[in-house]
């Protein structure tokens, strides 16, 4: 016997009992459990009781079945503590076994808390799952079995205020009566303009939270001004991350969850106190994100990289990756393009470096920008790129378009994703041997990160000098190190010290960046390449930061200093009698 409670989202409770052990459910009155919403489809869901266990599996229905918020596909091991949300309603299951059988599931009350607790997150194993479900085995969480050596903690509480947990209850409310308000199907949504949509829900959002407040329903303490724009911009727009990307301050926003949002200003993370309503509601956004550049995320395909509107640059990742549930991470657009003089004024590099970084470019040297994660390598490419003369010919290449060249001529490359059926990718690699076709007088790659490295290097050996890119390292010798990797990630069974010989010919500089613990971030190293001793690339420091502690406000205090040595392509301008600053050096 299957029963199930069941409750709408105006509060209303039903218990229904049935004496076999598969219930179907959906908008049709063919179904066991007949559920009549729009938002529920003719066959939408089954429960299924096999061998005193209890599962729930989606029929294929368009806006899908959601055990504990998060939508599930194929089958799924259930509990009485679990929750499945079907459209409007949220169902809850209790199992009677017949007196033959030795139920794994429990007739749980949902009162009885101790038992809530025993049963919580409570999975069967996959030799448990019905012959007739087998198909769907690898769609089922399984908990590791006693003995396993890894053994995963359960996540630690959000700790919410009751005021907190009453607003949250609010928003999802609201939201809820704003979809049947609407009647999202009649309102042809694809033929509004943005303008015109915003200013319905708007309205529409006001009559809801009057006529909650005319019952009492919202509590006197509730901001409903806030709450408006709240709701307003969870239905439409990014939720509280919509205050976030208007603050100029914030340089980055962390997403770990629906109830932990960090945002990082001045250099500092701290935690927001801006809650989603739900998770179901991140996942909102993240689809809200990705949708208009052509990518996806599911379950087949749960991390993604995308960017905004405005040019930044987004890392999604969903469940089951994602443990707490789906996690955002931004990292804005700066709208005020910085200059050289804005390292300098921000005691980033010195002015000598400044100078010199110019020349560099001017010389059409092959520069690497080599920093930790959060370091400002992309900023600093984006101001040495500006160095480019305007008659030049510039290509660039990106996982996610983020870089902002001030040239005129410049052709702008993004890789894909595949498609749903797994076809269709267009790596960096594939774009940068393209770009060799394409005239280019530099080229230059967001971020170098696998094979594409070994097509970078050729192509900077063979006539593109002046060519930039970045890459993840501490040090400029680690820079060389994970170069070297990079290049064994391209498949070529290369000899060491051949791949060595390519490095040492094709890059030329590498600027090092670090990001210190009061925020701030600095240009550490700038350093030539000058060529290998036997089996080593050498490498020679031009400039350098040294480091002389803390002042008294915690901030990091030192000077960068000149090595005196003078790199060999400086020697030739002067040979030629191009004019060079030498004074730099000293």
């Amino acid at each position: 016997m299957i029963k199930l409670v069941i409750k709408d989202k105006l509060g209303d409770k039903d218990m229904k009992e049935f004496s076999k052990d598969e219930v179907t459910v959906g908008r049709t009155p063919d179904n066991d459990l007949f559920l009549e919403r729009k938002n529920i489809s003719k066959l939408h869901s089954k429960f299924i009781a096999k061998n005193g266990k209890l599962f729930v599996k989606d029929m294929g229905s368009t806006n899908g079945t959601l055990v504990n918020d998060v939508r599930i596909d194929g089958v799924k091991a259930i509990t009485p503590a679990d929750i499945i949300s079907i459209g409007d309603f949220l169902i809850k299951v209790k199992y009677v076994a017949e007196e033959s059988e030795s139920p794994v599931i429990a007739d749980v009350s949902s009162d009885d808390e101790a038992a809530k607790r025993r049963s919580r997150r409570r999975r069967g194993s996959l030799d448990d799952i019905p012959d007739e479900l087998s198909e769907d085995k690898n769609d089922i969480e399984v908990a590791p079995k006693k003995g396993d050596e890894v053994k995963k903690k359960d996540a630690p509480p959000v700790v919410m205020s009751e005021e907190e947990k009453m607003y949250i209850s609010l928003q999802q409310e609201i939201h809820d009566r704003l979809i049947d308000y609407l009647d999202l199907r009649r309102l042809k949504i694809d033929e509004l303009e943005d303008s015109a949509l915003r200013n319905k829900t708007e309205d529409a959002i006001k009559d809801i939270i009057e006529q909650m407040d005319q019952t009492g329903e919202i509590p006197h303490y509730v901001n409903q001004f806030n709450l408006l724009r709240d709701v307003l911009n969870e239905a439409l727009g990014l939720g509280p991350l919509e205050e976030f990307l208007a603050d100029e301050s914030i340089s980055e926003i962390m997403v770990n969850h629906a109830n932990q949002i960090y945002i990082e200003q001045g250099g500092k993370l701290t935690l927001s106190p801006k809650k989603f309503s739900s998770n179901k509601a991140v996942l909102g956004v993240i689809e809200r994100i990705v949708a208009p550049i052509g990518r996806r995320i599911d379950e087949s395909s749960p991390l993604v990289d995308a960017r905004l509107k405005d040019g930044s640059r987004v890392n999604a990742i969903i469940p089951p990756l994602a443990l707490k549930g789906p996690c955002i991470t931004i990292r804005k657009f700066k709208k005020e393009k910085l200059g050289i003089d804005d390292l300098i004024k921000y005691n980033s590099l010195s002015k000598g470096m400044s100078q010199f970084l110019k020349m560099c470019v001017l010389a059409h040297k092959n520069i690497f920008v080599s920093g930790g994660t959060g370091s400002g390598k992309t900023t600093t490419l984006n101001i040495i790129s500006s160095f480019i003369p305007e008659d030049e010919r510039i290509v660039t290449i990106e996982d996610a378009a983020e870089l902002q060249m001030r040239q005129a001529h410049v052709v702008s490359l993004e890789s894909r994703p595949a498609n749903i059926e797994g076809k269709g990718a267009i790596t960096i690699r594939e774009l940068v041997k393209n770009s060799l076709r394409m005239r280019p007088d530099r080229i230059i790659i967001g971020e170098c990160r696998g094979g594409e490295a070994l097509d970078m290097l050729q192509a900077m050996n063979t006539g593109h000098d002046g060519s930039m890119t970045t890459g993840h390292a501490n040090t400029p010798r680690d820079m060389i190190s994970r170069l070297e990797t990079m290049v064994l990630m391209s498949g070529m069974d290369l000899p060491i010290r051949a791949i060595r010989e390519q490095i040492a010919s094709a890059v030329n500089i590498i600027v090092q960046i670090r990001r210190y613990s009061d925020g701030t971030r600095k240009i550490t190293n700038i350093t030539e390449v000058t060529g290998m001793e036997v089996d080593i690339i050498t490498l020679q420091d031009i400039f350098y930061y040294q480091q002389e502690g803390f002042d008294e406000k915690g901030k990091v205090k030192g000077k960068f200093v000149a090595t005196g040595f003078i790199p060999k392509f400086y020697e030739d301008l002067q040979r030629k009698g191009i004019s060079v600053d030498m004074d730099i050096f000293r």
